[in-house]
């Protein structure tokens, strides 16, 4: 028998003050059996800080052609596809080729070093992507906010970002830009 994905729910309060996006969203997130609560909660992270109208969560690991979130234009084309974790080469390519602007949020301090070589050279032609690594502790500081029912808020203000709960202090996020799309607007969380 099939393990089933575990359900959680979060009410993400947002004041993104670079972006003048302020919105309440009501979350249903799934929990993949393979996948860690430091992984989900980098998903819920990537929410916060990519949030649109249209943005949503996908099947993520439990299919492959699907990325971590996606926001879909009106016709139905993908304008936004976020990936967390440590995607290969083939997957950004096809990514880029699918939609308007990708976006790759790596985690893991060491781990995600050594991907970023391994993929560097072609995932740098790609003018569409854009590629960040979170600071080493934020992933494990995220997982400490996980529960089965989250009330978080999020605010982003100057290049810098704070996730927290009613029953947790803030979450520092710190990233690193490792790419920008090429010939790309300034971006509206540029990280350190």
């Amino acid at each position: 028998m099939a393990l089933k994905s575990t359900i959680y729910k979060a009410d993400l309060q947002i004041a993104d003050m670079d972006r003048h996006y302020y919105a309440d969203h009501s979350l249903t997130i799934a929990l993949h059996p393979s996948e860690t609560n430091e992984r989900m909660m980098v998903r819920v992270a990537a929410f916060a800080l990519f949030a649109q109208e249209r943005l949503e969560f996908c099947k993520g690991l439990s299919d492959i052609d699907e990325p971590d979130l996606w926001a879909k234009d009106l016709t139905g084309a993908i304008d936004t596809w976020i990936d967390v974790g440590q995607p290969d080469e083939r997957r950004i390519a096809k990514a880029s080729g699918r939609a308007n602007q990708v976006i790759v949020i790596a985690y893991g301090g060491r781990t995600s070093d050594i991907w970023w070589q391994g993929v560097r050279s072609k995932v740098e032609r790609l003018r569409n992507v854009t590629v960040w690594t979170l600071g080493e502790n934020v992933a494990p500081a995220l997982a400490a906010l996980a529960e089965r029912t989250m009330r978080l808020q999020c605010t982003v203000q100057d290049h810098a970002a704070w996730l927290g709960s009613e029953t947790a202090d803030a979450v520092p996020v710190e990233w690193t830009v490792l790419k920008a799309p090429a010939n790309a607007r300034p971006a509206a969380h540029g990280g350190r």
